[in-house]
This record gives C-alpha cells, structure tokens and sequence, in this order.
C-alpha cells in the first residue's frame, strides 16, 4: 500500500506559507509504516519541536490502474475519509535550506492519520464536498474540494502518469488554510457531513 499526497493544493494555505502556486499536482509519497488508524494517539517524537497537523480528505484506491484518463479517474476510487499530515516543520524548512528531499519531515512513522472509510461512487465524487478538523472542541480548518487547484481526476490521472495505482493506494489531497503546531494533550476531530470519522490524541 502506497500513500499519495498533494501539496499545495489550496490557494489560502499556499499564501499562508508564501509558497509558490504550481501549476502541476505537487506530489510526494508515504509509506505505509506512516498510518495512524482506529483512533489511536499519536505519540510525539523526540527528532522534532514543531510538528504540525494538516487536516485533509483522503480517498482510498478500488483497483489497480495506470495512465488513467481523467474521464475515467472517479471510477478508481471506493471509498473517502478525512485524515491528518502531520509535518515536522523544522525539519522540512532545515531540508528546504539545503535543497534536500524532505521524507524525514513527512513521512516519519505515524505522520497519516486515517478515519473509518465511508464507501462511495463516481456519482458522489462529482459533488463537492467539506470536511472539517477540530482542535480541542474548536474548528481550526475547513476544507472544501470547490476550492482546489487541482481536481479530483485531475490528481488521479497525474498520479498514475509516473505511479501505477493499486487497489487499497490512499491519495491525501491537500490541506486548506489554518495549519498549526500540535502539543501534548491537544485532541483531534476529523469531520465530514456531520460524522466524526477519527479522534486522535497527543501524546
């Protein structure tokens, strides 16, 4: 199993780190050893002081495809969840400097929040949709895919380009505007259409 993330996804987030705005699908991949599912806490490392969540909507792979058409893209996916990237900020800025790749600083172990998957169709993926990621009780980032630069088929279709796509692959597509630093004890919520699909806590 393969994890597939989009950076710089949302315009707001892309300004609120001054980064550039692409004009392809940024991507770059976790392994499975990344995973933090069924709710368990996630246990901060000692190799970093400031890690970061990005919430973000997360699809799950039903088959296996490569150089897919985007007309064709929606029918690869089965099922969405909301999740978490963690990042290790300092890490990645220290790789950013020395222009070096940045794995360490995303793709460490536990860096995936995962939520129960809810199962779907190429119908519903047409529809927009908002999800949400509580910090402590409070709203802190709300997502909604009518404001991504890159869609849907888009993503899928530039994946599968240079990756071959293979059932049970996951696709972390970008985080909106409202990141920030974790702590100790803070508590996590990943929201979509009124359903709470992980709780997480620090540790």
């Amino acid at each position: 199993m393969k994890i597939f993330c989009i950076g710089r996804n949302y315009v707001a987030h892309i300004e609120e780190l001054n980064n550039e705005v692409p004009t392809e699908p940024v991507v770059f991949i976790k392994p499975s050893t990344a995973v933090l599912s069924d709710n368990k806490p996630f246990y901060y490392p000692n190799f970093s002081n400031d890690i970061h969540y990005e919430g973000e909507l997360v699809f799950r792979i039903g088959k296996n495809g490569r150089a897919i058409n985007p007309q064709f893209a929606l029918d690869y996916i089965d099922a969405f969840t909301v999740g978490i990237d963690f990042t290790a900020r300092d890490l990645q800025e220290q790789q950013k400097q020395k222009g070096l790749p940045w794995e360490i600083a995303k793709a460490f172990d536990h860096a995936a929040v995962v939520g129960s998957w809810v199962k779907t169709n190429a119908e519903r993926l047409k529809e927009p949709f908002i999800f949400e990621l509580h910090k402590n009780g409070v709203l802190v980032q709300q997502g909604d895919t009518s404001c991504w630069l890159h869609d849907l088929p888009r993503m899928i279709s530039y994946i599968s380009t240079y990756f071959t796509l293979q059932q049970g692959d996951l696709l972390f597509t970008g985080t909106p505007k409202g990141v920030g630093p974790i702590q100790i004890n803070d508590h996590f919520a990943g929201i979509i259409e009124g359903k709470t699909l992980f709780e997480t806590e620090i540790r």
